[in-house]
């Protein structure tokens, strides 16, 4: 079940959902909405989404993501997964 707040976070970035249903946004998976906010988003929604879910649960998910296999990993920019593979390394661990 989701947080009211995670909730709110959808709805408030639902624009870049747009593949979506308005009415099934809300239901994304984690993973989806980690990658398309990491990928798409500002850094104000990146740190918004560290708030609302806490860094170390993104860092968890990004890197559960990117090691499953390659064609998951590709799905993320080349410049963002560095960026984050190294935020993360520094910050969540």
């Amino acid at each position: 079940m989701r947080s009211e707040a995670l909730k709110n976070f959808i709805r408030k970035h639902a624009v870049l959902f747009w593949y979506s249903p308005e009415d099934k946004a809300e239901t994304v998976s984690d993973a989806l909405m980690v990658e398309t906010i990491l990928n798409y988003g500002d850094m104000e929604a990146v740190r918004e989404l560290f708030k609302v879910m806490g860094i170390k649960k993104v860092a968890s998910i990004f890197f559960s993501t990117i090691n499953k296999s390659e064609r998951n990993k590709n799905n993320y920019h080349e410049l963002v997964l560095n960026y984050f593979t190294l935020l993360f390394n520094r910050y969540a661990q």
